[in-house]
């Protein structure tokens, strides 16, 4: 049976660089008119670089400090079904110590006695004046609901809602749920959401409308009122800092690079302490829009787009290499017959850890996904019936589509 593939913008990519420091690896991609002859690539290292020459370009690598290339270890392999339009290298590095670096998941770093300001990401506004937490607590994972049967032989002693006490902060896998203050009222709306906006729910459902919370200064939706006194903030519309000090949030980030940045930490986090590689991103009302795998968080990635054939020999100027997820995932509005097949067999199996999100923020992770997806050589881009994508950490995403 073929794939099913999605129509993505596609980007040439001349030369593309994955190194895996656990195998102390790597794959070097580079377009066939580029490379020419396997014999005409040369590879060599430096001081936590690599430089690449081409009958025709040259360019420096910069990798992490720490990773350096192991000389005349690279050696020409099959390209598989793109030999004709790439040329694959196998290469060795060397990883002298531990290639782990702060992480920016805004979830981890909350801490009970200490006072923090929240800020609205998109426009930088104060939203909650200093909160002083005297407890955070972490919420049941997101399949704690799914499995309840198996723990009790009675009726579900979870059925109440976990909802927060005052200067109390719950966290749940994408949100905080937090209660009102004074000035809520000054920085925060509530509308009920349309009747059209639930995201096709199951019409044999009651249709309960939820209460949307926005900003008052940009209008940008921030996540949800489940009570008159508790918001439901998710972590890819606030930004969170420290009261000490009096230190500002970071407005100088993209949109689409603050997203990454967020979802590449909390899937790496959740990973970590839960040893779950399957998620399935879902909006409020419960509907899988998303399937991730996570297939490893120890790749370094580099890549040089359109990079010219043409002569003389030109050299590029000197890149540097980053840390990076991979991922392999499914966009459940764009399904073939196999990746139907896979989603209904995670939805049996209740395979993937659920990660719920805004519906535009699913459509914005979505883009995001599909560009870093599009600028991988064409050899990388599906895996059988996934798409590929490299998602750098806590910078970019890298994926592949199954």
């Amino acid at each position: 049976m073929a794939d099913f593939e999605m129509p993505v913008k596609t980007r040439g990519v001349g030369v593309f660089l994955e190194l895996r420091t656990r195998l102390q690896s790597g794959l070097l991609i580079i377009r066939k008119d580029v490379a020419g002859n396997p014999a005409g690539v040369v590879v060599t290292g430096g001081d936590s670089s690599l430089h690449i020459r081409t009958p025709t370009n040259e360019v420096t690598l910069i990798l992490p400090p720490g990773v350096s290339y192991v000389e005349e270890s690279n050696v020409p392999t099959t390209g598989g079904e793109s030999c004709e339009q790439e040329r694959h290298f196998r290469l060795q590095i060397s990883v002298s110590h531990s290639q782990t670096e702060g992480s920016s998941d805004i979830v981890r770093t909350l801490r009970a006695q200490e006072t923090y300001c929240f800020y609205c990401q998109s426009c930088t506004t104060r939203l909650l004046e200093d909160r002083l937490f005297k407890r955070v607590l972490p919420l049941p994972n997101g399949n704690w609901n799914a499995i309840v049967d198996d723990w009790c032989c009675h009726s579900d002693p979870f059925a109440k809602k976990m909802l927060p006490r005052a200067e109390d902060c719950l966290l749940g896998d994408t949100f905080f749920l937090l209660t009102r203050d004074g000035s809520c009222e000054r920085t925060l709306l509530q509308e009920v959401s349309p009747a059209d906006s639930q995201d096709n729910q199951d019409p044999k459902k009651p249709c309960s409308r939820m209460v949307l919370v926005s900003c008052m200064s940009c209008s940008s939706v921030l996540g949800e009122a489940l009570t008159q006194e508790t918001l439901r903030l998710y972590i890819t519309q606030v930004l969170v800092e420290s009261s000490v000090g009096d230190r500002q949030p970071e407005s100088s980030f993209s949109r689409s690079l603050f997203l990454e940045r967020t979802i590449a930490a909390r899937l790496a986090e959740v990973s970590n302490s839960m040893s779950s590689f399957h998620f399935s991103v879902q909006t409020p009302s419960g509907k899988p829009f998303l399937l991730l795998w996570l297939l490893n968080t120890d790749s370094i990635v580099a890549s040089v787009p359109e990079w010219s054939a043409s002569s003389p020999t030109h050299h590029s100027p000197s890149l540097s290499a980053e840390r990076a997820l991979k991922l392999l995932f499914i966009a459940c509005s764009h399904m073939g017959l196999q990746q139907q097949d896979i989603a209904t067999s995670w939805e049996v199996n209740a395979t993937g850890h659920p990660m719920v999100l805004p519906l535009k923020v699913c459509e914005e992770l979505l883009q995001v996904i599909e560009d870093s997806n599009a600028a991988l050589p064409g050899s990388m881009r599906h895996m059988r019936a996934y798409k590929v994508r490299h998602n750098h950490k806590c910078q970019k995403i890298t994926i592949t589509n199954c």
